[in-house]
């Protein structure tokens, strides 16, 4: 008899993000099951919204997952799941997982932490500046008036540590500066301001260790939102053009396949990354943020590019269970 490796697969969670949650995991195991599982025994780990973990349907204690199964794929989206606490959970358990370590993770989900980075290694970014949630709620007068005399419209208004677009507004004038605070603070108890740079928005993911390279980019992804900017109902709503490979000249594609590379190593990331970027006609290439744990769903990002040079969801998923199998 066969023995399979049993992957549990990690899926929704306490953040805002539990429904995207829900389908990437979704995915994952229907990937697993249909394509791997000569090989594979997926089990479905669902974090409710309140915390409480649940192995294939019933509640289950964080030391019994290590008896149940050989290695984690991490499903999770949002709070919790990227910003480096499930990820130290496991890792305080000896239990493989896919995925970035705690502490890339950490820095990869606070943006200023990783605005730091940035700056630290000469990527270009937009201007920015954090407010506490306490300085909306107890001050939002003076903060308003503060923030008048020194802000240059218009500008990006998003929760510090969230994915998926939620909370994030556009401010195009003073009046609607208050409303912005207000709807990121719903989100995180610290919010970002940024400048807004006018440009064509693009993504690129990178994969450890790919046909034979070190760290593999896959094509730039260009991405023409019918709204405002890429939120929400963009990314999971088909509200948007998504265009890979991009119609960038190449100096620009791989001008976003380098940065997306060097942000990956700069933070010590593992597996793989998808970094959000901004192409300004005259000033180049800013770096928005990094997600480093993008999503797989049927409407996510990672999945075109993969499509793009032949991959494929299901391809990618067996590769990095086996990075994490081998403690890469």
């Amino acid at each position: 008899m066969i023995h399979k490796l049993r992957v549990g697969v990690i899926r929704g969670g306490p953040s805002h993000e539990y429904d995207v949650s829900l389908k990437t995991g979704a995915n994952v195991i229907g990937a697993i099951n249909d394509s791997h599982a000569h090989k594979y025994e997926a089990h479905d780990i669902l974090i409710d919204q309140d915390g409480v973990w649940h192995f294939d349907g019933a509640p289950i204690s964080l030391d019994k997952i290590g008896k149940r199964a050989d290695v984690i794929f991490n499903a999770l989206h949002g709070n919790y799941g990227e910003d480096g606490k499930v990820q130290n959970i496991l890792e305080s358990h000896g239990i493989p997982f896919t995925g970035s370590g705690s502490l890339g993770s950490a820095i990869g989900m606070n943006k200023m932490l990783s605005k730091k980075v940035f700056e630290d290694h000469d990527i270009l970014i937009p201007r920015s500046r954090v407010v506490f949630a306490d300085q909306v709620t107890k001050g939002l007068s003076d903060l308003d008036e503060e923030l008048f005399n020194t802000l240059i419209l218009p500008v990006v208004v998003k929760p510090l540590r969230s994915g998926s677009s939620v909370g994030v507004s556009i401010v195009q004038n003073y009046d609607e500066l208050p409303g912005a605070l207000l709807k990121a603070i719903h989100f995180d108890d610290s919010v970002l301001i940024e400048d807004y740079i006018k440009g064509i928005e693009a993504t690129c993911g990178v994969i450890d260790d790919f046909r034979g390279e070190e760290l593999y980019a896959l094509p730039p992804v260009e991405i023409r939102p019918m709204s405002a900017f890429f939120d929400y109902d963009a990314k999971y709503a088909g509200k948007s053009q998504e265009i890979v490979p991009a119609t960038f000249s190449d100096k620009i594609k791989q001008g976003i396949q380098e940065l997306a590379k060097k942000i990956h190593r700069a933070l010590g990331l593992h597996h793989y990354s998808r970094s959000d970027f901004i192409i300004h006609p005259s000033r180049g290439i800013y770096t928005l943020e990094v997600n480093t744990l993008p999503g797989l769903t049927d409407e996510s990002l990672l999945p075109k590019s993969l499509r793009a040079v032949g991959s494929s969801t299901p391809e990618f998923i067996d590769h990095v269970i086996q990075l994490a199998l081998l403690g890469l």
